[in-house]
């Protein structure tokens, strides 16, 4: 029944993408003559090629020790073109939502139907469900034609007073106000801290190479979508568009979020979709990569009890690594630093009432409208395109790759390690909290049922949350 449903899915964003055209929007100058610029297809940025040195050189100035690679007088400048072609970016996709054209309303109910696609799968299903009904139904809202539910706000500078010329619609209010903002993936980010234990890392922390393993799936996609744009003619990905595709393989909803809307707000909606829909089938998706890459013997690998973890430990866990984040990759401090304040409240013993407000009541406010307006970048003009069936099966590629490197890299560490450890936790590295884990532990149970690896699956899962927040860090340090 799976299968079909999204064999349907499939054939629908195929046939709709081939149907459509595929022109691009090209815009009117402003009073300011800004030039016309392609906004989907920017030839000079597709073409672009990585330089490794500056990359690396970029990289370690966006630390604590940035003093010791000074910019020359060319780099500056270069700083300052590029910051000016980041505004003008900025510019043409405010102005290509706020001209968006009216498209078929065939177009409009087509993605209508993937809305109710997206509920039914979370109510029918289970997949996801939190999130995946606020989707669906902002996607529902964002194509009523006329309604404009998703329009965003419109605001000019007159005479140095910002005056509001169109409020938009009320997703559209919402999406500039936490997505644009980039509030929303990190208030998601303090409650999942606050629900988090950190005990199985700090007790096993060679659990933590397993989390960094399943980053893998994040750099290989990359790769992967420049190569697609290179052969594939109707799709055209920038590498911030391939290093925002890529932070799918993490498994990470919120960090995929966070870094398309700093990398590639264009692709948002799809980009999301896409992260949460593999995250809700972590259950399927996992099982076959796990025992295809491991043997009846090594799944039936018993892992001795964890040691016990005192609170001291507990409370200098999140206070040490938000210290060494912020020194060594600053642009990941806001995710990390929101996970480890969340984790803080919650070890102190202190502040009870805060730790269960963010559990509870904050995290759920928050997770309705992040789905919501997420769901609202779900505009038939914007998601029916080419560049979605490629997302959607990068993404998948992401995902895999991440399962197998944690399940590779725990069979090569039981070559050098006397205490073996069941590689099916190395799956538990794609930070899909606390599914992934649970899959590891159903899977070794399924042949050994006095195994239980639960507890030790978290060890990795929670890594790999700290892991693709680091990754993101990188790649915004690099190319945002």
């Amino acid at each position: 029944m799976i299968k079909k449903i999204f064999f349907v899915f499939t054939l629908i964003f195929i046939t709709t993408s081939i149907l459509l055209p595929q022109e691009n929007p090209v815009f009117i100058s402003d009073e300011n003559n800004l030039e016309n610029t392609n906004i989907i297809e920017n030839t000079e940025e597709t073409t672009e090629k990585l330089d490794i040195k500056e990359s690396i050189i970029s990289l370690l100035r966006n630390t604590a020790f940035g003093g010791f690679f000074p910019k020359s007088e060319e780099d500056i400048e270069k700083d300052r073109i590029k910051e000016e072609k980041s505004i003008q970016e900025k510019y043409e996709i405010k102005l290509h939502d706020i001209q968006i054209k009216k498209v078929p309303l065939w177009q409009n109910l087509i993605m209508i139907f993937v809305g109710l696609v997206l509920i039914y799968l979370a109510i029918a299903k289970g997949f996801e469900p939190l999130l995946l009904i606020p989707i669906g139904m902002g996607g529902i809202l964002a194509n009523i034609p006329v309604a404009n539910i998703a329009a965003i706000p419109v605001v000019q500078v007159i005479n140095n007073i910002p005056v509001t010329l169109s409020a938009g619609g009320f997703l559209g209010q919402v999406y500039t106000f936490g997505i644009e903002a980039g509030l929303f993936p990190l208030f998601i980010f303090m409650g999942v801290g606050a629900m988090t234990d950190f005990g199985p890392l700090i007790a096993n922390p060679k659990t933590a190479l397993l989390g960094a393993a399943a980053q893998i799936g994040i750099f290989g996609t990359l790769l992967g979508a420049m190569l697609l744009s290179a052969y594939v003619p109707v799709i055209t990905f920038t590498l911030r568009d391939a290093a925002s595709i890529g932070i799918i393989g993490g498994a990470d909803g919120p960090t995929a979020i966070f870094t398309a809307s700093k990398l590639s707000p264009s692709l948002l909606g799809a980009i999301a979709v896409a992260a949460y829909s593999y995250m809700a089938l972590v259950p399927i998706i996992q099982p076959p990569i796990m025992k295809l890459l491991t043997t009846e013997e090594e799944r039936k690998i018993v892992m001795k009890q964890l040691r016990p973890v005192s609170k001291r430990e507990k409370i200098i866990f999140p206070l040490t690594v938000i210290i060494l984040i912020a020194l060594l990759l600053p642009d990941a401090a806001p995710l990390i630093g929101a996970l480890m304040f969340g984790n803080l409240i919650r070890e102190s013993g202190v502040t009870e009432r805060l730790s269960k407000t963010a559990q509870n009541e904050f995290i759920n406010i928050v997770t309705i409208l992040l789905g919501l307006s997420v769901g609202s970048k779900l505009a038939a003009e914007k998601f029916l395109r080419f560049e979605t069936i490629g997302i959607l099966v990068l993404g998948l590629v992401a995902f895999s790759m991440g399962t197998a490197g944690g399940v590779l890299l725990a069979k090569l560490m039981n070559l050098f390690s006397k205490e073996k450890i069941n590689p099916l936790i190395g799956a538990a590295g794609v930070s899909a909290v606390p599914m992934a884990a649970r899959v590891a532990n159903k899977v070794g149970q399924e042949s050994n049922p006095q195994n239980f690896l639960l507890m030790h699956a978290m060890g990795p899962n929670v890594s790999g949350v700290i892991g693709s927040a680091v990754a993101a860090g990188v790649l915004l340090a690099i190319l945002g």
